[in-house]
């Protein structure tokens, strides 16, 4: 029996201890349904009774349903400290900021000029609203992190016909999720995943193959490709490394896997590179010159905006060129070479794409970071430019009316209490 003002909905409670056998569990519901007043709890009673009795505000409450949601350990972090109230903590205290200023130049409307009152009553409001504007706006600096980690990193997959995107999504998956056949066109819509890549929430698409057809349903399917491409918060374009060192060494067009209707996806900054079938380069009798020295170079060549020679194909105008002095060294691993099918080099490319996701969106920050928190709802972020405008407004008013209009900044302080 658990005390009512001590548990958690601060109801009186009856826990019933018995084994886990299912027909144990049916009859003793079975049994308690005979009782007048009992009824099984609706989908979030417990939760509604503990939010209504005080236990837990409406910030603990959300984060105690993402805390349920959570797939990952990152969200389960992020929701725990919700669930905890260090963001209702971190919010009050902006509050309490505001309240304390407010309640000086109160002061100044309710005794005048004439008593004694502290002097620099609005330079003391001015210097917390400053606070509250400064601590407002490096939560909203976030980049949508915390939205992200809730919903997940958009990940879309592309490539062209038969260069290893399904491999790559099955791989991930660590499941046969999608078909893989040597015949192009096998993959004929985007199917979606919900991924956990080193503890963060990954929503991946694998896309049709991207290449020039005449065939109607096709070039439907390939332009939902592109959207789902140019959506993403990031991209992995899997190309065939023997293909693409053959272009190389030959410095030919890039053939199929450069159309120049999708140039404009590969060089997007979200995007990264995966070579697959480097196990096909190892065991071919190229002379090895023709090696690339790594998949870096390789991949900026895939990116030269100066071709050396005309494309023979219209559609055509990415080549491969050695010339690779315009580029800036890459500050972190843009492309992967690996053979998915023997699994060379697979886990080096996962380890190495999660270091990217991390760092990338910030993710090392907000993780280890547990004493600040994480707006993870448009209704906090809502809340917060709220208050950063009202702060906005003040510091403004104050830098051309310093000493006037006490009823004026009292309004506009307590506009600043929204959260």
């Amino acid at each position: 029996m658990g005390g009512g003002p001590k548990s958690f909905t601060s109801k009186d409670v009856v826990e019933l201890h018995i084994h886990s056998g299912r027909a144990v569990i049916s009859v003793a519901l079975s049994v308690l349904s005979k009782l007048p007043t009992f009824r099984p709890a609706e989908p979030g009673e417990f939760t509604r009774r503990t939010y209504l009795s005080g236990r837990l505000d409406s910030t603990q409450v959300e984060g105690l349903k993402d805390l349920i949601d959570a797939g990952t350990e990152g969200q389960r972090k992020v929701a725990v400290r919700a669930a905890e109230g260090v963001t209702t903590q971190k919010f009050d205290q902006l509050c309490a900021d505001i309240i304390s200023g407010l309640a000086k130049v109160k002061a100044l409307i309710d005794f005048g000029e004439g008593e004694e009152i502290e002097e620099g009553v609005y330079e003391d409001a001015k210097s917390r609203v400053q606070k509250v504007l400064d601590t407002t706006q490096g939560y909203l600096d976030d980049h949508c992190r915390g939205e992200l980690l809730r919903s997940g990193i958009r990940l879309a997959i592309f490539a062209p016909p038969n260069a290893g995107k399904s491999s790559l999504l099955n791989f991930l998956a660590q499941r046969e999720a999608a078909i893989v056949t040597p015949i192009p066109g096998t993959t004929r819509d985007i199917l979606e995943l919900s991924l956990d890549i080193s503890g963060l929430p990954v929503v991946i698409a694998d896309t049709a193959g991207l290449r020039k057809t005449e065939d109607v349903v096709e070039k439907i399917v390939i332009q939902r490709a592109r959207k789902a491409v140019e959506s993403a918060d990031i991209s992995i374009c899997v190309l065939s490394f023997p293909e693409a060192v053959q272009q190389q060494h030959q410095r030919n067009d890039l053939g199929s896997e450069a159309s120049s209707h999708w140039r404009e996806l590969i060089s997007r900054e979200n995007t990264f590179f995966l070579f697959n079938k480097s196990d096909l380069v190892d065991s071919s009798p190229m002379p090895s010159p023709s090696l690339p020295s790594d998949v870096e170079t390789l991949r900026l060549s895939l990116l030269s905006p100066e071709p050396q020679h005309e494309s023979s194909t219209a559609d055509l105008d990415l080549t491969i060129t050695p010339k690779l002095d315009a580029y800036p060294p890459a500050a972190t691993t843009t492309a992967w070479k690996a053979s998915l099918a023997t699994g060379d080099g697979a886990e080096e490319f996962l380890e190495g794409f999660a270091e990217v996701l991390r760092k990338r969106f910030g993710m090392d920050d907000i993780l280890s970071d547990a004493a600040n928190p994480v707006i993870t709802r448009s209704r906090h972020r809502d809340h917060l430019q709220t208050n950063k405008t009202c702060a906005c407004m003040l510091v403004r008013r104050f830098a051309f009316d310093p000493l006037k209009a006490p009823t004026m900044w009292s309004l506009q302080l307590k506009n600043c209490v929204t959260l």
